[in-house]
């Protein structure tokens, strides 16, 4: 079988990395401005937990004694009134599981309560919160706060096993039994301009019920919809470096894993798209590339390349083997 060799991809992501770091445990996400965009060149949010989830993920996570610079790093990008870490590039919902999950990987937890979040802990509160949310028009977008709230909360411990199966319970209801979608009800208002954006906003949803260790409710209607929207070109999959990717690969490895549905042509899709997909990778300059240099973005590219390399043994070689941080806790 064709392999693509990685370790010159992932020599150049750790050079990448190590190129964002400001001091220990302090890392920008960018490492120069744009003519059209608005960009912080300083410590971010982002740039620490992403250069935490890629070390991790390429197996070059700093040592333990180097573990206190990076907790303190993130851990002051939180608020301490509202608990919540803030960016302008996402919802506030979204940076805060995504640092609080980055401080999972070095066992510690924010350093004040998640109190802006709080009173979703109640059951009609959570339940309302869902419901509101906008699944027709974007749910995409709106996933990073649906499934952000439940990384948020069970991560940093301000929940229970009871709140959890409330969570799940709805989420169990809404699936779409015909797509394998959330939110039943909604899928069919954008039409195929939209559907991409549906399986993206499915996936965040989806790493948390893998993460919980539970079922999905029409693993092969999802699959279905996965390999439709490859074949159909729905989206532009494969030339860009970020999460759209990870998204689309995730749903059809992990739905696969629950039914075998279609399993021959869902490993030969993968198969295909791996191989374009990481010669794409390999084929960009890292001096020169935008979305390389965006340790958010890369981060996304990596975490497909790692789920990749678990599905498809022998197809991707690298040195160490890559690890997918949703194998170990939620949220990307």
């Amino acid at each position: 079988m064709q392999s693509i060799d990685l370790r010159e991809f992932v020599a150049a992501v750790a050079a990448l990395v190590d190129r964002h770091r400001l001091a220990p445990g302090e890392y920008q996400r960018w490492r120069w401005p744009h003519e059209n965009l608005e960009r912080d060149l300083g410590v971010n949010p982002y740039g620490c937990a992403d250069a935490a989830n890629l070390l991790y993920t390429i197996g070059r996570f700093p040592p333990p004694r180097e573990w206190p610079a990076w907790v303190a790093a993130l851990r002051d990008q939180q608020d301490r009134a509202s608990g919540l870490f803030t960016d302008p590039t996402h919802d506030p919902i979204h940076t805060t599981a995504h640092c609080i999950a980055a401080l999972e990987l070095f066992g510690a937890k924010p350093a004040h309560p998640l109190t802006a979040l709080l009173p979703l802990g109640a059951r009609a509160e959570l339940e309302a919160f869902l419901d509101q949310l906008d699944w027709s028009w974007n749910p995409w977008g709106a996933s990073h706060r649906g499934a952000g709230l439940y990384a948020a909360l069970v991560l940093a411990g301000e929940v229970g096993d009871e709140w959890q199966q409330w969570y799940f319970d709805w989420l169990w209801h809404e699936a779409d039994e015909s797509t394998g979608l959330w939110r039943r009800g909604a899928i069919d208002a954008g039409g195929d301009a939209l559907r991409f954006h549906h399986l993206a906003g499915t996936f965040h949803y989806l790493f948390n019920h893998e993460y919980a260790r539970r079922p999905l409710p029409h693993p092969a209607r999802l699959i279905d919809t996965c390999l439709d929207i490859r074949a159909r070109r729905l989206f532009p999959l494969g030339r860009m470096v970020g999460f759209a990717e990870i998204d689309w690969i995730y749903c059809l490895t992990r739905s696969l894993r629950q039914c075998g549905h279609r399993f021959a042509e869902c490993r030969q899709a993968l198969i295909d798209f791996a191989l374009d997909y990481a010669a794409y990778l390999c084929g960009l300059d890292p001096e020169r590339d935008d979305g390389l240099n965006d340790l958010h973005q890369l981060f996304g590219a990596v975490s497909a390349l790692a789920e990749l390399q678990q599905a498809l043994l022998g197809l991707l070689p690298t040195e160490r083997p890559l690890q997918l941080v949703l194998d170990r806790r939620p949220f990307i």
